[in-house]
């Protein structure tokens, strides 16, 4: 079967691996549609978060389709269409799919029910390969209290967790404005129902974002993980206000006035990862209809995936780049 493999550090290859066999407990699982995240370069560079070795096989943004199932693996049948969680309990150590153990960036893999949610039919398999982001961004709303439609969030930072921690706040209800400085990334936004976008490049984005909100957001949701960003969501938000920092910068060092954080009374959680909202994440998207799609800006076959990690460097040309495995 075809495979994407990083062979080492900055070696992408396609080629032909042998295709995998199941044991008794298992299901062996058709790729269908594979994301590309932020993750995967860093994976490529060799600089992730958790011991890595090469080689190795990327792609933890999936939607796949049972095509086998051993005799002890319940609750699923051949056809079931599927999702499966990245941080995986195995007896040896906590794996992260498709970074520490081969990921969905092939033709067929094998799985284990317990990774595994089935996909209801009002979930296409589109909007399946970005369910992963999507209980990031869920996740990071309800972390710090949910929202409803009595409230404002500020999303800063329109990049892939951005806008579904944007959809995640339309949905629940709540008036909704991201700040990003990329054209396209505003553009989606606003398809996505936001009410309002803020370009921080173009005037003062704290100033700005006070004048639409008319005093501060109830909820900001910091998601790019740039020192700008960073510094700014203490003012985006209201006294008594929340915010959850979802965007991931690890090892820079940057001033910032964290007595706001006192003087404001403020909330401030960390979030990583989806822990614990696969189920409810998937039903609040069969429930609300909210239509992912605008934000997978691009298809490439597995054929061509080198390509499709080239034009995903690209942030003014695209958001989500996805291969179509089958």
């Amino acid at each position: 079967m075809k495979a994407l493999i990083f062979d080492e550090p900055n070696k992408p290859v396609v080629t032909q691996v042998q295709t995998p066999r199941i044991d008794d407990s298992e299901v062996l699982i058709r790729s269908r549609r594979v994301g590309i995240c932020h993750s995967d370069y860093e994976l490529l560079a060799g600089k992730y978060i958790i011991p890595i070795s090469y080689p190795v096989t990327p792609g933890h943004e999936w939607v796949g389709e049972v095509v086998e199932v051993g005799k002890y693996a319940a609750g699923f049948r051949v056809g079931d269409r599927v999702v499966g969680e990245c941080v995986i309990n195995t007896p040896e150590r906590i794996h992260h799919f498709g970074f520490s153990m081969d990921g969905a960036n092939r033709e067929y893999f094998a799985a284990r029910p317990e990774w595994l949610h089935k996909l209801p039919d009002a979930v296409d398999d589109a909007k399946g390969a970005l369910i992963e982001p999507f209980t990031c961004g869920y996740y990071a709303v309800l972390r710090n209290g949910g929202t409803n439609a009595s409230e404002t969030v500020v999303i800063s930072g329109g990049g892939t967790i951005g806008l579904v921690s944007a959809a995640a706040a339309i949905g629940m209800g709540a008036r909704v404005i991201v700040v990003d400085p990329v054209p396209l990334r505003r553009s989606i936004a606003e398809r996505l129902g936001a009410d309002a976008t803020v370009d921080p490049s173009a005037s003062d984005p704290i100033e700005a974002v006070k004048e639409i909100t008319k005093g501060g957001a109830d909820l900001v949701i910091e998601a790019a993980g740039h020192p700008a960003s960073l510094a700014n969501v203490f003012d985006y938000v209201r006294p008594e206000g929340r915010i959850s920092m979802v965007g991931i910068n690890i090892g820079q060092k940057f001033p910032v006035e964290l007595g706001k954080i006192q003087i404001k009374n403020l909330t401030v959680k960390g979030c990583i990862g989806s822990p614990g909202v696969w189920p409810s994440a998937i039903r609040f998207l069969e429930r609300t209809g909210i239509d992912l799609s605008p934000i997978q800006t691009h298809s490439f076959a597995l054929d061509d995936a080198l390509q499709a990690f080239e034009l995903g460097k690209n942030a003014q040309a695209a958001v989500k780049v996805t291969l179509e495995i089958a």
